[in-house]
């Protein structure tokens, strides 16, 4: 049986470990009311932006911007896959490196080469270990990041679909549903899904004439679109790794109590056994000066 000073050392390392998770938790929980705000303004723009630019394309012919042309045989898939930098938050990461990791298997299996860009410290650590060429890690930049991140990446992925470098471009990343539910997503951006997107966006409504033409409409909003998507993704990331690690802390603490609870009473029981010991020496000690 461990001795009192081993289990009293246990709870004080218990309690202090609870004190460090607590903090976590209300750090996570104020960061997450700013990456909650940010994508939830967000969102409903870049769903309108999705639906208005389908309507825009289903109109267009695929050869009037680049971006909207379909490859005939695929052969390089890019997948841009957004994790967190830190971590301490459950499952969050794993889930969404296991997304991107079977898609980007899948892809190799159907014998297409498959170029990754890491955004985020444990998606740039997962990947590299494996065989797949990494074209952008970035790495601390979850932490603090504008439209400017965004825009980087998705010129990048521009520029590769526009000289034939890339034939599909796929994001995945963590949605941000509630603080309870953070799900992985595979987007994909390139080529654009015109038919249903148009077909959706165009349904019950009329046609429209566009000032200037529908040309040069897409061909300064296809580019934004990306990065609009690539944007959003960021966001989602951001948001569900902090619910996420909120979520784990608040599971830790509840731990630490669980477990404090379990030592106090072992070490009562040691304690108790302890004494009973130290009694039965002065009885029988008692019992030999009698005899």
């Amino acid at each position: 049986m461990a001795s009192l000073k081993d289990v009293q050392n246990k709870i004080v390392g218990v309690k202090k470990t609870k004190q460090i998770t607590k903090a976590m938790n209300m750090v996570a929980s104020a960061k997450l009311r700013n990456a909650q705000d940010r994508i939830e303004r967000f969102r409903p723009y870049a769903d309108k932006f999705y639906e208005m630019l389908g309507d825009l394309a289903a109109g267009a012919d695929a050869s009037v911007h680049p971006l909207l042309e379909v490859r005939d045989e695929v052969k390089t898939v890019a997948i841009m896959v957004t994790t967190s930098d830190r971590g301490l938050c459950g499952a969050f990461n794993v889930n969404i490196i296991t997304k991107a990791m079977k898609l980007a298997q899948s892809k190799a299996k159907e014998g297409k080469a498959v170029k990754m860009y890491c955004i985020g410290k444990k998606a740039r650590d997962a990947f590299r270990k494996t065989e797949f060429e990494i074209v952008r890690a970035q790495a601390d930049a979850m932490g603090s990041f504008d439209f400017t991140l965004a825009a980087s990446v998705g010129n990048e992925l521009i520029a590769g679909y526009v000289a034939g470098e890339l034939d599909e471009v796929h994001v995945v990343f963590g949605e941000f549903k509630s603080i309870a539910k953070q799900i992985p997503v595979d987007l994909t951006v390139l080529p654009m899904a015109t038919t249903e997107a148009g077909e959706a966006a165009s349904g019950g409504s009329g046609d429209y004439l566009y000032e200037p033409s529908v040309e040069g409409l897409l061909a300064e909003l296809l580019p934004r679109f990306i990065k609009v998507q690539v944007y959003r993704g960021l966001l989602d990331t951001s948001a569900s790794e902090h619910a996420a690690r909120m979520a784990a802390m608040d599971n830790a603490t509840r731990a630490c109590d669980d477990l404090t609870k379990s030592l106090t009473l072992l070490y009562n029981k040691t304690r108790q056994a302890a004494i009973t010991a130290d009694l039965m020496d002065i009885v029988g000690g008692a019992e030999a000066l009698k005899g």
